[in-house]
């Protein structure tokens, strides 16, 4: 009996205060709500005209005339958000919770500024405390809403954006539909102005579980996104149905809106679904194409532990190669319009084909990312790549590429690379493996016949370097760089003209035997890499008849080639040229000097010796004794360096360069 009348009395007492709020519209609690609401939300809260608070008769009815929430001292605008009149029903037991539900919202004249601080740390919609990281904008549910000359603004100076949207309220023309709310405007995201556009069709309350119609347009320049499809309210995104379709000359642009730094692509068109669950923004069935390339799979947008995370599982079944450039630093504008030829820059008269295009370290600060990448086969006329496999992870400016993997020509190259853009300069390590790959195949992909061909190779570059781009990352590298030939056989002519050989391959041309396989013992062509200088370390390939041996660097801090090879003989010969050949020029411009100084010296004595004796004594300067030194195998297949090369009678070889880099 007692419990029944201490139950009664809570509920008179709950209906008293229903009433008294009821008659008097709550119009009393006007300063208390301004004195808890500033108090709570540690910003001045004022109310200038009527107000109302009060049951209505579930919902809580919230009136304010004139109402206004001021901003944090550091922003640009006084206020976050001013209004001539508010009129809301608020679901009561959404008070309760986190996340308000508004089954009704009228706002008349009202200016919203949303904006980050310049740090990206804060912004004015995160309240409490002001020194409090700022939180992804979410906005409360609303189910219904009644618009009239609203303005929003929304500043972010990390990623450089500023827009400005008009949003109003007609009638729709729709009987299922009570209200249309029509949205336009624009602004400017890094310097490139743009324009939206849309509409969101309301069902009014005769319409029981109606969703509403989204069409939304905005457009930067050419690059174009659609999204039409229906939402469960007018700020509800939770369980959406959306299609999305997106176009433009450069992905990369799209993403920026995001504040996510993507790799930049040549012109592309997707189409995905789009649906939000939970805190994720999932595109799901993701088509198009980017460039020549196809892309096929799936995107998800997050924040957990409240940091932007973009989670992607994505492929291509032909990749064309020209759309790689991008990934690396090429520009896509240069590669659209030339080619290939948009690799190569020219400054002072140089070409230049590694790219300079800088990493862009603040935005990648942002974000963090696990990618998934697989490509079936690559478009390309001398790239023999298939199978790719690629995972990209980043994690708080640390990014790695590991692993990269990708088989070519019976043979599989990975690698791995991490880029850790938590430091300046940035520092980029480089592990990159080709297994044993037959060389057969690989020259036949270069357009060369493998006939008689059965040798295989084998290779690994390893190197640290330091800079934003590319270009200054090889620049600055040290390391080392090494190619292995194991014991094998190789076309005749793929050697002889390279190893000047004259006397051996006019004999094999007469007697038709140019595709007799010549035996290769071991070679290793190694560079030691020091401030972006590679130096030969050593070039030394064994074959049956001959030992090459070749010296010389290149640079990657200006791409000039300066290297040259020369055949010594094991076996005695005539009209052996004997000399080096030069490469020099840079690496997208080649040269290949042939008739080296040492050959026009000798072919100057052998002139010389015919004239003053007799058309036979000008061959001695062409004879070729051949007392060129066997090779010891073991430090060549290890990949040794220089100083650790012997002959077959175990003494040091002193035929090799000794690996150090020549003052430039």
């Amino acid at each position: 009996m007692l419990a029944l009348k201490i139950l009664g009395g809570i509920i008179g007492v709950v209906l008293l205060l229903w009433a008294v709020l009821y008659i008097t519209r709550g119009s009393f609690l006007k300063e208390p709500f301004e004195r808890v609401a500033t108090a709570q939300l540690q910003r001045k809260v004022e109310v200038g005209g009527d107000f109302q608070l009060y049951f209505a008769p579930f919902n809580v009815r919230f009136l304010a005339e004139d109402m206004s929430i001021a901003n944090p001292p550091w922003a640009r605008d006084d206020q976050l958000f001013n209004a001539t009149l508010i009129d809301a029903r608020i679901a009561t037991l959404t008070l309760f919770s986190d996340e308000w539900r508004f089954n009704w919202l009228r706002v008349v004249d009202g200016r919203a500024a949303l904006e980050w601080s310049n740090d990206g740390l804060r912004n004015t919609w995160t309240m409490g405390d002001p020194n409090r990281k700022g939180k992804a904008l979410d906005l409360p549910r609303i189910r219904r809403a009644l618009l009239a000359g609203t303005v929003l603004r929304y500043t972010s100076p990390p990623v450089q954006l500023a827009a400005e949207v008009r949003i109003d309220t007609v009638r729709a023309s729709n009987t299922r539909f009570e209200n249309d709310i029509r949205f336009s405007g624009g602004g400017t995201l890094r310097g490139d102005a743009f324009t939206l556009r849309g509409g969101l069709l309301s069902p009014n309350e005769t319409v029981q579980g109606g969703r509403n119609q989204l069409a939304l347009q905005a457009r930067s320049g050419k690059t174009s996104l659609e999204v039409t499809g229906t939402l469960p309210g007018a700020t509800e995104i939770e369980g959406a149905d959306l299609r999305v379709v997106a176009t433009g000359p450069n992905l990369s642009r799209l993403f920026d809106f995001l504040g996510i730094a993507i790799p930049e692509t040549r012109r592309y068109r997707i189409t995905s679904h789009l649906t939000k669950q939970s805190d994720e923004w999932r595109f799901t069935g993701l088509r198009g194409r980017f460039g020549d390339s196809d892309l096929a799979g799936r995107l998800t947008i997050s924040l957990p532990q409240d940091r932007l995370l973009l989670d992607a599982d994505l492929s291509s079944q032909v990749l064309d190669i020209l759309d790689v450039g991008p990934f690396i630093g090429y520009d896509p504008d240069r590669l659209e319009a030339r080619g290939a030829a948009g690799t190569v820059e020219r400054e002072g008269g140089v070409p230049r084909v590694l790219p300079d295009a800088p990493l862009r370290t603040e935005a990648l600060r942002n974000f963090d990312a696990k990618v998934k990448y697989a490509v079936r086969r690559v478009r390309a006329e001398s790239f023999p790549a298939s199978n790719i496999a690629m995972d990209l992870t980043l994690d708080r400016s640390l990014l790695t590429l590991s692993p990269l993997t990708f088989d070519m020509s019976g043979g599989s190259l990975s690698s791995d690379i991490e880029i850790n853009a938590r430091q300046e300069p940035v520092k980029t390590t480089y592990d990159v493996r080709l297994s044993p790959t037959p060389m057969g195949r690989l020259l036949a992909s270069w357009g060369v016949e493998q006939s008689g061909t059965t040798g295989v190779l084998k290779a690994r570059a390893q190197m640290t370097g330091y800079g934003n781009t590319v270009r200054k990352s090889l620049a600055s590298s040290t390391g080392r760089l090494a190619v292995i030939l194991p014991k094998g056989k190789m076309w005749t002519r793929n050697t002889e003209l390279s190893e000047l050989d004259i006397g051996t391959f006019v004999q094999k041309m007469f007697e038709k035997k140019l595709k007799e396989p010549v035996q290769i013992n071991c070679g290793l062509i190694a560079f030691t890499v020091r401030d972006g200088i590679a130096t030969a370390d050593p070039i030394l390939i064994d074959t049956r008849k001959n030992v090459m041996l070749g010296t010389g660097r290149f640079s990657f801090r200006d791409e000039r080639l300066d290297l040259a090879f020369r055949a010594d003989s094991k076996k005695f010969s005539l009209f052996s040229g004997q000399s080096p050949i030069g490469i020099g020029g840079h690496f997208v411009e080649p040269k290949l000097d042939v008739i080296s100084g040492e050959l026009l010296a000798r072919a100057g004595a052998g002139f010389g010796l015919a004239a003053a004796a007799s058309p036979i004594a000008g061959i001695i300067a062409f004879v070729d004794i051949g007392d060129a030194k066997a090779t010891d195998c073991r430090p060549v297949l290890a990949g040794a360096r220089a100083a650790a090369q012997r002959t077959t009678k175990g003494e040091p070889r002193d035929d090799v360069n000794d690996g150090k880099s020549a003052k430039r």
